[in-house]
């Protein structure tokens, strides 16, 4: 093992550091500038570079950059007494390790950089070339079942019904059997039955002439004519309204259909597959889905395990969404430790397949190091399996243990009349809030948090003055024009 290089400008630092790695048997290196670092590097390199920041001639940020140019693979650990948001970001767009505020547990500080050394003696020990993955991943025989009857299904037109809970992979291999189809050729159609309007799904569907209702000026295609040659995927079948099942009923029997307004019969050169995660046998004894169509339906069957019946594809799958967060977002892959690893394979995962990518893209993001433990997983993850509970996708994404290294603020007291206290860490909150949005897949999460930002600052102020704006306007910093407008705009008249 080669020593782990420490530089900082203080002296007294590299001596604490220097003692406190000779207890635990690590080898070091001390310098005093970042210009003696670079020097070096011409001749040897470390297992780990321990920086400040603040330094006089090259600053940690800018070693970090020149170290990162020469050893990619190298963990940098930036320290810094300057605790603010800037440095931390900097040190993490460099490709910062990790970013160790001063003044610090000399405890934890040598707990850190051990991890530094395992994940590089690791590195340097790895092999692993990233490999070719196929569309599907799974090595369960529940899967290996699936693979066969995509497989077997590759040249025929038959109706296949995909039955499975949310985030088992429904559309995944939906698209499959389209790619591995004599369609393969033609489009790949699909429609949401449970995210489309009832008014707007027999349009949606069927497309329309023009004129056929109030607002139709141009005819339009719907999305049989846009699978012409190839194949339309019904997802969410079980939610469709009982007028259109009769239509679509028609379709899969006669295989013509009419535009809405139309008298033109269309034929249908379209193979449909339909996925629900719904049980359609029930609904069919409620009456809530036609009999008929779901016998029209069910001629080929396939049925996708939850991620809890196929723990062994866990590691798998997690390899895989893990190197595909890092490559969009232009980061080294993580990896996930053994007890890691371990402890995601015996959560419940009720939102599947989804479920684990949205966890593996977190981890990309926030996760501290290369190497992933337990106590880097969400807090909500974490109390989630302690107490034996389910929760859900959203939930597990809520807590960022990694961000408050990163963000550091003093505890807010809110004390306006009426308002709530709050005595966490505001900024951490508002983090964990970006996060568990971002992972629920909401939209437009900038537009939204600010107007409920501002929202909240403006009802706070009008209620501090009781109603006068000039005053809340004065004590806020913004002219009287501009708060009459957020008023307004954001809906806050009384």
């Amino acid at each position: 093992m080669k020593p782990v290089w420490i530089v900082d400008d203080d002296r007294s630092i590299r001596w604490v550091l220097e003692k406190a790695l000779g207890r635990e048997n690590i080898p070091c290196k001390l310098f005093g500038g970042a210009q003696d670092v670079l020097a070096e590097l011409e001749l040897d390199s470390p297992q780990v570079l321990v920086s400040d920041i603040r330094m006089p001639g090259v600053n940690g940020i800018e070693l970090l950059r020149k170290v990162k140019s020469r050893h990619p693979a190298l963990p940098v650990i930036i320290m810094t007494a300057f605790s603010d948001l800037e440095s931390a970001v900097s040190a993490f767009q460099g490709g910062a390790f990790e970013y160790l505020p001063k003044p610090f547990d000399v405890d934890k500080a040598v707990e850190l950089i051990r991890r530094a050394v395992d994940e590089s003696l690791r590195e340097s020990g790895a092999d692993e070339a990233p490999a070719e993955v196929p569309e599907i991943l799974g090595q369960a025989p529940a899967m290996q079942e699936v693979f066969r009857a995509i497989g077997r299904l590759s040249q025929s037109n038959v109706i296949v019904l995909i039955t499975g809970e949310s985030g088992s992979g429904k559309e995944v291999v939906a698209r499959a059997l389209h790619k591995h189809s004599a369609r393969k050729d033609g489009s790949f159609i699909a429609l949401n039955m449970a995210a489309i309007p009832r008014d707007l799904l027999e349009s949606e569907l069927f497309g329309h002439e023009r004129g056929a209702f109030t607002g139709a000026q141009a005819m339009r295609r719907g999305r049989f004519e846009q699978a012409e040659g190839g194949t339309l995927f019904l997802d969410e079948i079980g939610d469709m309204p009982a007028e259109l099942q009769t239509r679509l009923l028609r379709v899969l029997s006669d295989g013509f259909y009419y535009r809405v307004g139309g008298h033109q019969p269309i034929k249908a050169d379209v193979r449909v597959i339909a996925a629900t995660h719904q049980n359609l046998e029930e609904r069919v004894r409620q009456g809530s889905f036609r009999e008929d169509l779901y016998h029209r339906l069910n001629v080929i069957r396939l049925r996708l395990p939850p991620l809890r019946e196929r723990r062994e594809d866990v590691p798998l799958l997690a390899r895989h969404f893990l190197a595909k967060s890092a490559r969009e977002l232009g980061v080294e892959a993580k990896r996930l430790s053994p007890e890691a690893l371990q402890f995601i394979q015996g959560l419940p995962l009720p939102g599947n397949v989804r479920q684990l990518e949205n966890l593996c893209h977190w981890m990309t993001v926030l996760a501290p190091a290369q190497v992933v433990k337990v106590e880097d997983l969400p807090l909500e993850i974490r109390s989630d399996r302690s107490h034996g509970g389910n929760g859900s996708a959203a939930a597990h994404a809520a807590s960022l243990p990694a961000a408050a290294a990163i963000v550091s603020a003093a505890p807010l007291a809110v004390a306006a009349p009426g308002a709530p206290v709050v005595t966490d860490d505001w900024l951490q909150q508002l983090v964990r809030e970006v996060a568990r949005r971002l992972m629920s897949g909401e939209g437009d999460v900038m537009d939204r948090l600010s107007r409920e930002f501002e929202a909240a600052v403006i009802r706070t102020a009008l209620r501090h003055t009781h109603g006068r704006r000039i005053e809340a306007a004065t004590k806020l910093g913004v002219g009287r024009n501009t708060i009459t407008r957020k008023i307004q705009e954001l809906g806050l008249e009384d």
